[in-house]
């Protein structure tokens, strides 16, 4: 897109935007438009689905001249943008989020697993959709950590990032600590912490419902008391697996049941209906586990013998380019739907990921979703809260979605250095090497180059210009200390040659609040760096 192009849409914002709101050819979001057939608000476009654009989009290139750093510019595009964001703007707006925590090598409890992390957050929505949530366990071992991806609002992942981590810990808790918690709850005294959170000064909580979220929690641990098999806790991928399929149908239930509260009954309903994908790792003395349903991701960055860095991915995405998650979806629904169940990449044609918290729109029969929204009463109107009545097409078997996740096991070893848990607005802009070998330079400070190969020895000379500019393009220094911001900062503004290229990543930061979703998401990074230590005594 060239900038003058670029610049025109600028121009145009406002009327622009409003018709793509109501235009079934505009994508954001993980929804795609619905069609025009279904009643719905002109001036909604959370139904949309986003792919469009990206962030490399806004320039042609960055061309060589004579001049600037690294022997090369950025093509200028101010006078057709004017977006003139200062070194320091940029900044403020990158740092706005980031969170460094460190993590104390012994805690009392044993050693752990887990040096310090490093996260952050850049919003496209407004409110931003993305939500993280980092916790030790204090009732049992390790950490936990995760990142969730709302769409169709933000409700969602806000109540999950809230509460799946309790539900995880409290299903890895022995009985008898289990009982400790009942008994302070029966008879009114203090409870003993669950998990000790780590919250950003930003980070937004659902005070009114806390008493119902503390509520539903009680009721699952009763049930574990109840069950003669839990004994000692579950392990962490079967409390993982639980606690993923037992929060999702408290959020069902809760749509559905009567409150006294209008707030708390509106609260319910958005998180129903809006839907989020999660990605939680669990990370312990003797290794990761990883549950994932959605398409966020977790990569393993590890440092190989000759001190060069390796991705190694510990989840998939769970989206139509994953054949064998289509064929999972296909499976459960009748041969004739077979030409339905997936079109155009997306659930039905409307959802991207294929599994996901809330979504009951996928999930729940016509009749009920039909009931509880006719049924909300008059203290709560259906156009606030970005509700309407429709029906995905060709909504004939339901459900058609679950949250059941995806886990793994990775056994911790000596090269095993950090892990990067995003939300699907990173890996959209980067690779999972790009990004460990972007966070493994930025650790080390070494910036390996590998031998000119006999191939790149019979370069011509501009050729030869071109490979040693993105050769020393990597080696540039680091402008943050926060690496999840450095992950950031390099998937929008990064240049042709790997150098930062200041306009692209100044007009990617500057664009408007109803255009910056066209050119990029969310975006969600959290960076944890391993006890290497621990393991090579383990291994010893």
């Amino acid at each position: 897109m060239s900038g003058r192009l670029y610049a025109s849409i600028l121009q145009r914002a406002s009327s622009y935007t409003l018709t793509l709101c109501s235009s079934a050819a505009f994508q954001c979001s993980h929804f795609v438009a619905i069609p025009s057939s279904q009643p719905r608000p002109a001036h909604h476009c959370h139904f949309s689905s986003w792919g469009t654009f990206r962030s490399h989009q806004l320039f042609s290139s960055c061309e060589e001249t004579g001049n600037g750093p690294q022997g090369g510019r950025c093509l200028s595009t101010r006078q057709d943008l004017d977006f003139q964001l200062s070194q320091v703007q940029i900044n403020n707006i990158l740092r706005s989020n980031e969170q460094t925590v460190s993590v104390p090598e012994f805690d009392g409890r044993g050693l752990s697993a887990v040096r310090k992390f490093e996260s952050n957050q850049l919003p496209a929505n407004t409110p931003n959709e993305d939500r993280r949530s980092a916790a030790t366990c204090l009732q049992s071992k390790g950490m936990l950590f995760g990142v969730f991806d709302g769409h169709g609002g933000w409700a969602c992942a806000q109540a999950v990032s809230e509460r799946l981590l309790y539900y995880t810990a409290v299903a890895m808790m022995p009985k008898q600590s289990l009982e400790e918690l009942e008994n302070c709850m029966e008879n009114g005294q203090p409870v003993p912490p669950i998990l000790q959170w780590y919250k950003h000064h930003a980070d937004f909580n659902y005070r009114e419902s806390a008493s119902l979220y503390i509520d539903h929690l009680r009721v699952f641990w009763q049930e574990l008391l109840d069950s003669e098999e839990h004994g000692e806790g579950m392990s962490p991928p079967d409390a993982l697996d639980f606690a993923f399929k037992r929060l999702d149908a408290d959020i069902s239930l809760e749509a559905q049941v009567p409150f006294s509260s209008d707030l708390m009954k509106s609260t319910a309903i958005q998180v129903a209906f809006a839907g989020c994908t999660a990605c939680v790792a669990h990370v312990g003395t003797d290794g990761i586990h990883v549950a994932n349903a959605g398409d966020c991701r977790v990569v393993l960055g590890v440092q190989e013998e000759d001190g060069s860095w390796s991705a190694l991915p510990l989840s998939q995405d769970h989206n139509s380019q994953n054949q064998a998650e289509v064929e999972r979806i296909k499976a459960q629904h009748p041969p004739s739907e077979k030409d339905t169940v997936v079109t155009d990449d997306r659930l039905l044609g409307v959802l991207m990921p294929l599994r996901a918290f809330g979504d009951v729109r996928f999930k729940w029969s016509h009749e009920l979703q039909q009931s509880i929204l006719a049924n909300l009463g008059s203290g709560v109107d259906l156009d606030s809260l970005n509700l309407y009545q429709y029906t995905p097409p060709n909504y004939l078997t339901p459900p058609y979605l679950d949250v059941v996740p995806e886990t793994t096991y990775h056994k911790l070893r000596p090269q095993d250095r950090f892990l990067i848990l995003g939300t699907d607005g990173l890996w959209d802009e980067l690779g999972n090497e790009e990004a460990v070998r972007l966070i493994g330079e930025h650790l080390s400070g070494i910036h390996l180059q590998a031998p000119v190969s006999p191939s790149e020895r019979q370069l011509k000379l501009g050729q030869m210009h071109e490979l040693l500019l993105k050769r020393q393009a990597r080696a540039s220094p680091a402008l943050d200390t926060n690496a999840a911001t450095h992950l950031i900062r390099h998937a929008l503004g990064t240049g042709e040659y790997g150098e930062l290229c200041q306009e692209r990543l100044a007009s990617m930061l500057a664009l408007p609040e109803d255009l910056a979703r066209m050119y990029r998401d969310d975006i969600t990074a959290t960076v944890v760096y391993l006890n290497s230590d621990l393991a090579r005594t383990h291994r010893s």
